[in-house]
């Protein structure tokens, strides 16, 4: 995969859908039934496979980290969910 900067166009679906088209799905790797992150900034959309998507991000999306952490913390806070302790250790390594 190169980092070049590739334009597709689509359309939006009656119900808010769109298609990646199969090219760029191949490229990114990204199969049926995998989980994709949809960022927004202002007007700009990112769509990311989740992993290590604050390192990809870079200066663009700088205070997501932050953002991110705040809501999965509402998410998560059951003290018993040992999920959000787990993502808290990870962050302290």
């Amino acid at each position: 995969m190169t980092n070049d900067i590739t334009f597709k166009k689509v359309k939006v679906s009656d119900k808010g859908q769109i298609s990646i088209p199969a090219d760029m799905q191949r490229e990114i790797g990204i199969r049926k039934g995998d989980e994709l992150l949809l960022v927004r900034k202002g007007r700009k959309i990112l769509l990311e496979k989740p992993e290590g998507v604050i390192e990809l991000l870079g200066d663009e999306f700088a205070d997501i980290q932050s953002i991110t952490e705040a809501s999965l913390g509402r998410i998560w806070l059951k003290k018993e969910e040992d999920i959000w302790n787990q993502y808290l250790k990870a962050r302290k390594k």
